[in-house]
C-alpha cells in the first residue's frame, strides 16, 4: 500500500504566545520568558511532538510604544537556537535573517557553523524587515522602499549561496605524511562585486555533507514571491481562508514558471492558529477567555501597522472604514491582504476585526475538537495549498502542548504525519533533495 502524503509541521516561537493577551493569563510564562530554560523547554516539547522545525521571527527594534508590548524574541535567535540544539537531537532550527541589515559573510558563517554543530538541522528565513524603527538602529533614517529592499535581498541571497558553496568538506583532508591539510587549489575567492555587497570569499568553513541550510522566504508581495521563486526551498505564507491560500499558491507557481528554475518544487507552509478541546465548546471557551483579556491599545497598534493607517478615529463597535485596494498599499502586503479578506468574509466591526487578528495576525484559525481541526488541515493538504503548516500557538507552552497532546495523534492516526524521526536532517525531513 502506498503511504499517503505526510505533512510537515513547524512552530513559530513568539514571546509567550501569539495571542496578545497570552501574558495576562494566570498560568502565563511571562516570568520565564527571559530565561534560556524557557526556550529549551519549547524545543523539547516540539521534538516530543515530532515537529520538523522550530522557527524564530525577529525584529531589529523594540520601540515599546505600549506598556503591554513584548519584544518579538528576548534573545538573539541564532544564539538561542544554538542553545536549543544542545537539548534536542532531531527537530530543525530556523532563524530569521534580514537582508536589509545583515552582513552576508557573518550570517553565512553563523548559519553554516550551526549546520555543522547540528549535523544538518538548520534553516534560515530571509526577510527585508518592516519598520523604520529597525532601520534607525542600523544607521538609516528610514526603511528603504520595498523595491530597493528586495533588490538588496536578491543580492544577499546570491552572496549567501556563493559563500555556502565556496568550498566543500571534501577539500578538508589532513594528510600528515604529505604535509597537507586542504586541497587548497579548490578553495578560491569568488570575488563578488555587486550594488550592495563586495565579498571576496571563500567562507572560513566548508559545506558539509548535509548540504546548505534550508532557505525559507515569507514575503507575499510580487517582489517577495519572485525572490522565493528564485532562491527558496520553502515559504511561510499568510492565508485566512482557502481562497486566499489558493491565490497565493497560484501566484507562487506562476513566479516559479517565470524564474530561472521553472521545474523546482517549493514547499508552502501557511500559518496555523489552533484552539483545541474535547468539545467545540471547550475550545471556544479557551479563545473567549484570552479575548476577554485583550488590551485594546495593543491590538489597535497592531492593526495600525497592518493597515498603515491611524485608527484613533475608528469606532470600536462600528464597521471597519473603507480601506484602499491592495494595489495602492506600500506596507507588508501579506497581512494587509488578510485584513481585506476578513472584511470581505465577515463584514466585521472594528472590535470584531481585532478579535480575528489578535492571535497570529489573521492566519488560518481553527477552533474545535482534534477531529474537526484535522478535517480542515486535511482539506488544505488535499487542495494542494499546504505542504504543511507553521503553528502559531496562542499561548506558550500551553497551546503547543495541546497541539502535541491532541492534534498530532489525530494526524498520526490518519497517517498524514510521522510517528517517529528516522535520523534525517532538516532537508531530508522536508523532502528537499
Amino acid at each position: 500500500m502506498i503511504n499517503p502524503k505526510q505533512l510537515n509541521i513547524g512552530v513559530l516561537l513568539y514571546g509567550v504566545g501569539h495571542h496578545q493577551a497570552a501574558w495576562m493569563t494566570a498560568d502565563s510564562s511571562i516570568d520565564e520568558f527571559t530565561t534560556i530554560g524557557y526556550y529549551e523547554n519549547l524545543a523539547k516539547i516540539a521534538e516530543r511532538g515530532k515537529f520538523d522545525a522550530v522557527f524564530f521571527a525577529d525584529a531589529q527594534a523594540f520601540p515599546a510604544y505600549s506598556a503591554t508590548e513584548l519584544p518579538t524574541s528576548y534573545f538573539d535567535p541564532i544564539v538561542v537556537l544554538t542553545a536549543m540544539s544542545n537539548v534536542t537531537a532531531n527537530v530543525g532550527l530556523v532563524s530569521t535573517i534580514s537582508g536589509t541589515f545583515n552582513n552576508p559573510f557573518t550570517s553565512a558563517r553563523q548559519l553554516l557553523t550551526l549546520q555543522h554543530i547540528t549535523k544538518g538541522r538548520v534553516g534560515w528565513n530571509l526577510v527585508t524587515s518592516m519598520s523604520d524603527y529597525e532601520a534607525q538602529n542600523h544607521s538609516m533614517l528610514e526603511l528603504p522602499e520595498r523595491a530597493v529592499r528586495y533588490k538588496k535581498a536578491d543580492e544577499f541571497a546570491e552572496v549567501m549561496d556563493k559563500l555556502f558553496e565556496s568550498w566543500s568538506i571534501d577539500d578538508y583532508s589532513p594528510d600528515r605524511a604529505n604535509n597537507k591539510i586542504t586541497k587548497n587549489d579548490n578553495i578560491q575567492p569568488f570575488n563578488h562585486n555587486g550594488d550592495y555587497f563586495q565579498v571576496k570569499g571563500p567562507l572560513t568553513l566548508p559545506l558539509g555533507k548535509e548540504g546548505k541550510p534550508v532557505a525559507m522566504q515569507a514575503g507575499a508581495s510580487i517582489e517577495g514571491v519572485a525572490l522565493a521563486a528564485k532562491y527558496a526551498d520553502a515559504v511561510y505564507s499568510v492565508a485566512w481562508n482557502l481562497r486566499q491560500a489558493k491565490a497565493y499558491r497560484e501566484k507562487l507557481d506562476r513566479a516559479i514558471r517565470e524564474s530561472h528554475r521553472p521545474d523546482c518544487s517549493i514547499k508552502v507552509f501557511p500559518g496555523l492558529v489552533t484552539y483545541v478541546g474535547k468539545t467545540k465548546e471547550e475550545a471556544q471557551e479557551k479563545k473567549a477567555k484570552l479575548d476577554d483579556l485583550l488590551p485594546i491599545d495593543t491590538a489597535l497598534k497592531q492593526l495600525e501597522f497592518f493597515v498603515q493607517q491611524d485608527t484613533k478615529s475608528w469606532k470600536l463597535d462600528e464597521k471597519v472604514p473603507a480601506l484602499p485596494p491592495i494595489e495602492e498599499f506600500t506596507g507588508p502586503v501579506g497581512r494587509y491582504q488578510t485584513v481585506l479578506e476578513i472584511i470581505e468574509d465577515r463584514n466585521p466591526t472594528v472590535r470584531e476585526l481585532l478579535g480575528y487578528l489578535n492571535a497570529g495576525g489573521g492566519h488560518l484559525t481553527l477552533i474545535g475538537t482534534p477531529e474537526e481541526i484535522v478535517d480542515e488541515i486535511e482539506k488544505w493538504m488535499k487542495a494542494g495549498v499546504a505542504d504543511g503548516f507553521n503553528l502559531m500557538p496562542p499561548t506558550l507552552p500551553g497551546s503547543l502542548e495541546d497541539f502535541v497532546e491532541f492534534i498530532i495523534p489525530e494526524m498520526q492516526k490518519r497517517k498524514i504525519f510521522r510517528r517517529n524521526y528516522n535520523g534525517e536532517n532538516l532537508r531530508e525531513m522536508l523532502s528537499l533533495y
